[in-house]
């Protein structure tokens, strides 16, 4: 057993089987003793973690909508989490940490959630006063999808973090997870290289990304049409080429890797170089005439929509065993029928009696909600409930999935599309209008936050599972995080829309929701939905999976914009030439390991420094830049250049 301990409290950081698959015979030993009782709920914690909820919901709220930009709360917070614990000189604080950092990202999550439609609301009551919008529909939306969120993702979390390990990159789970790990072995060994370089490249990657953003000294995405020859190009075929220079990005592709990178710039290489230029050249002249932009937003991207909603189809289908081994287990259960296997604490979940229970409880108050608070008509409430039911358990798997591979999550166009087929049925059954409007609104926040929350708590786990934290505690303590965001975001929602309003001037921008009103109200308006592009999207995804190329990772590559798929390729690519620049196996291995942490803290230093790039604009700094586009791109070619010879050089220096 000695031989097992020193492999579990290893302060290297993490094992080396933790991104790879496992052989037939082989076990991951996660950093913290899987059998042992470990320090993780406290009240320090505890009272971190909603600390962090707090503050982040609120901030993340403020900043999404007054600059249009939501940032990822989860490393900042694990970030701030491995500096508190040093400060104070915590001992064994890393299980504390993964506590903290779990219950303070329900910020995030639930503020995409409701931002993404809630404020669409205040958005439409301007052109119809008699829309009435209450705090508590605000809050109960947010709070019971995010409850919806985390109980239907528990019965996936062994397939997705365990069965599953290895074949998944988990980038954004990876990125936190080298920063609490390295936190934790540099307080055990006093001086640890590997967080000497992770914080090297954070603040590389960090003081990047917030000098592009901030002074713009070189371009933050490199186009094709910035030249005449581009330009030109794309008059005549809508043929264009973009790529984001962000540091964030860049490290983002290089732990996706090439395999799932390439799949997702070919969804984007089949939208932007295939479609587009057929319906700019074969289309109507209203086509022929616009940009290659506005025929992506307008038109190719709902093929995308329609493409991950039949993902979610295909996702169901192929895990139905996973859900009638966890229906079965629950059924057992509750006839006090043969008990589960006992689980060792670091594989111990919330039994699956209790979790049917809760989801029970939470579909009832759902209901209620809906009854009583939004449509107040029993049977319309009934099929809304329905509605939201089966999309929010349907796309449960899609978000974390998505999470999983590229560490984005689709939630606004899987709401899109949650929103047009809820808006649909409403108006079949009479409920349209204004009363069809707020229904719609309030239901697709439920479905937002309980699909944000699903993306998000796979990340929270796959991290726990690494580490070795306990699932139940991870899981149980979620929902206080998550009642806490619920009940500040809808505060500050209220505030902000009585400070400055979300429409007219010097308003708030909340581009998601403006978006999200500008689609419902043609359809409880009157109005046509373009169904023939969503078919399109889901005949092609059943066509990608049936010749076995992963259905999923294409629909994003044609949903998310190419210049955000783009780089994502350069990192995969740099990935693969890294793990093979030597004949040597363990060298390549160590260059490859080496290159994931640097690339770690890329995606950290981006995180963070994105934060102080949204405070900086709000706070009203504009700097004018005297360089020309022409000499910004040429700089941002150039910039990009030195970053990844950066990550290459410094990959290639493990030995």
């Amino acid at each position: 057993m000695k031989q097992d301990e020193e492999v579990y409290t290893t302060d290297t950081g993490l094992p080396e089987n933790a991104f790879r698959e496992l052989a037939a015979d082989e076990k991951y030993v996660p950093v913290m003793h899987p059998a042992h009782d470990q320090e993780e709920v406290t009240l320090y914690s505890v009272s971190m973690g909603l600390l962090m909820a707090i503050v982040f919901s609120a901030a993340a709220a403020y900043l999404g909508l007054k600059v249009g930009q939501v940032f990822e709360a989860a490393i900042p917070i694990a970030i701030i989490a491995v500096g508190l614990s040093g400060a104070l000189k915590k001992k064994n604080s890393l299980g504390q940490n993964v506590i903290i950092q779990s219950i303070g990202s329900c910020s995030g999550v639930i503020v995409a959630g409701a931002i993404f439609t809630l404020p669409a609301l205040y958005i439409l009551k301007a052109k119809y006063p008699e829309i009435t919008v209450e705090f508590y529909q605000i809050f109960l939306s947010s709070l019971l999808g995010g409850i919806l969120g985390i109980l239907f993702f528990i019965p996936f979390r062994k397939y997705f973090v365990k069965d599953m390990h290895g074949k998944y990159p988990f980038p954004e789970a990876t990125a936190t997870t080298q920063v609490l790990v390295s936190g934790q072995a540099s307080a055990k060994s006093g001086d640890s290289g590997q967080a000497k370089t992770l914080i090297i490249a954070s603040l590389i990657g960090g003081i990047y990304d917030y000098i592009v953003a901030t002074f713009g000294w070189w371009a933050e995405t490199i186009q094709s049409t910035a030249s005449a020859w581009g330009q030109t190009i794309a008059e005549k075929t809508k043929v264009v080429l973009s790529c984001n220079t962000g540091a964030a990005l860049l490290g983002l592709g290089y732990i996706v890797g090439l395999k799932y990178a390439f799949v997702i710039f070919a969804g984007s290489v089949f939208v932007w170089w295939v479609v587009i230029p057929l319906l700019g050249t074969y289309g109507t002249p209203e086509f022929q005439a616009m940009a290659p932009d506005a025929l992506f937003a307008e038109y190719a991207r709902k093929m995308g929509i329609g493409g991950i909603a039949m993902a979610g189809v295909i996702g169901i289908v192929k895990s139905w065993p996973i859900i009638c081994q966890a229906v079965g287990l629950a059924g057992r259960e509750f006839k006090g029928g043969a008990k589960a296997a006992t689980e060792v604490r670091w594989q111990l979940d919330i039994s699956m009696k209790q979790v049917v229970f809760f989801i029970l409880i939470a579909l009832v108050a759902v209901f209620l909600f809906f009854w009583f608070g939004v449509i107040h008509t029993f049977w319309q409430a009934a099929v809304a409930w329905l509605v939201v039911t089966i999309i929010a358990f349907l796309f449960t798997t899609v978000a974390a999935n998505a999470i999983a591979i590229v560490g984005s999550n689709p939630v606004s166009g899987m709401t899109l599309m949650t929103l047009i087929i809820a808006s649909a049925i409403f108006v079949g059954i009479g409920l349209k209008g204004q009363q069809g409007i707020v229904a719609s609104m309030v239901i697709g926040g439920v479905v937002c936050t309980a699909l944000s929350m699903a993306g998000g708590f796979v990340t929270d786990l796959k991290i726990g599972y690494w580490l070795g934290s306990t699932p139940k505690k991870q899981e149980t303590w979620k929902f206080l995080g998550t009642l806490v965001s619920a009940a500040t975001v809808g505060g500050v929602i209220i505030v902000l829309n009585k400070v400055y309003g979300f429409t007219g001037d010097n308003a708030l921008v909340a581009p998601q929701a403006n978006a999200m009103a500008g689609v419902i109200e043609p359809l409880m308006m009157g109005g046509e939905t373009p169904w023939i592009l969503y078919m399109t999207g889901a005949i092609l995804a059943l066509l990608l999976n049936w010749l076995g190329v992963p259905a999923l990772a294409f629909c994003l590559g044609m949903f998310i914009p190419l210049s955000l798929n783009t780089p994502m390729l350069v990192g995969g690519a740099i990935s693969y030439f890294v793990g093979n620049s030597s004949k040597d196996k363990k060298t390549n291995d160590a260059r490859r390991d080496r290159g994931t942490l640097i690339s770690s803290g890329l995606i950290a230093g981006g995180a963070l420094f994105g934060v102080f790039a949204a405070i900086t604009r709000f706070a009203g700094y504009e700097y004018q830049n005297p360089l020309g586009g022409g000499t910004t791109q040429i700089l941002g070619c150039v910039a990009y250049a030195l970053l990844i010879c950066y990550l290459m050089w410094d990959s290639k220096r493990a030995k």
